[in-house]
């Protein structure tokens, strides 16, 4: 695990090298809040809707759409999706289902050969600049490599932290950037548990976090939840503006399409 750490911190600075210079959103430079603040107009800045498990689509202001973690047939309905990206931060079905994509979006793996390492992703997909934070994450007690994705939009940063198993490093968070939205996985076995995520919660601050990889499990959810101010809402869709987001972290559950438990990798 040495080895591989060392090359987890050589990673990551090779990401914030490419990614920190690339835009605003989570780059915002401390000195500018000195000399103004930002006008942010009042309709959403991103649609963000939920297919359950670790897959979501993300839909920027000017219409591109980025689907994550695509889930295989089975556990949940299957959407209708014609993204301009795709991104994978595991390789296996639950989360790398690429064919039910359509169209011919650009597919950006988090991970190379299978997982065996790791893929440096820092691209722009027309108005959305993606970027890949290396993680490990969990395989029946071994750490395996994992990929979370940073999605900037220029007015909000959305952070996907995928299979995520552990507290992040220093190195880790100054990667991920001033979060505005998090998907966070809280179900345990094969990511971090609900009280390592909330740990997680403090480190990265997100405005709102949305949990997820958890089955709708209302035991694990509940205990993620516990003190934490939330709201959960009847539909998979949430709306996102810069202007309204909250002061403090605010939890948002989703509800996926057709509900359903499923297996947990």
């Amino acid at each position: 695990m040495k080895t591989g750490l060392k090359l987890l911190l050589v990673f990551l600075s090779l990401t914030w090298l490419d990614a920190s210079t690339a835009r605003a959103s989570c780059r915002d430079p401390d000195v500018a809040g000195g000399f103004f603040t930002p006008a942010y107009a009042a309709e959403p800045d991103a649609l963000i809707e939920y297919f359950g498990h670790n897959f979501f689509q993300i839909t920027s202001k000017g219409g591109t759409k980025i689907i994550t973690d695509p889930l295989a047939p089975g556990m949940y309905p299957t959407p209708v999706v014609t993204p301009h990206a795709v991104t994978v931060g595991r390789e296996h079905p639950n989360h790398n289902y690429v064919e039910l994509a359509r169209g011919n979006p650009i597919i950006l793996r988090g991970l190379a050969n299978y997982g065996a390492g790791w893929n440096k992703i820092s691209t722009t997909v027309r108005d959305v600049l993606i970027y890949t934070v290396p993680v490990y994450q969990q395989q029946f007690g071994n750490a395996l490599k994992g990929a979370a994705f940073v999605f900037d939009l220029g007015s909000v940063c959305i952070v996907h932290l995928g299979d995520l198993s552990h507290k992040l490093t220093p190195e880790q968070i100054k990667a991920f950037g001033k979060v505005d939205v998090a998907m966070i996985p809280i179900g345990g076995t094969f990511t971090m548990p609900p009280d390592t995520a909330r740990e997680v919660l403090q480190q990265l601050k997100p405005k709102i976090a949305i949990p997820m990889h958890y089955r709708e499990d209302m035991s694990l959810l509940g205990m993620f939840l516990t003190g934490l101010k939330s709201r959960r809402l009847p539909g998979n869709t949430l709306a996102v503006s810069k202007s309204a987001l909250p002061p403090p972290t605010e939890i948002v559950v989703l509800t996926p399409p057709g509900g359903g438990f499923g297996r947990a990798d």
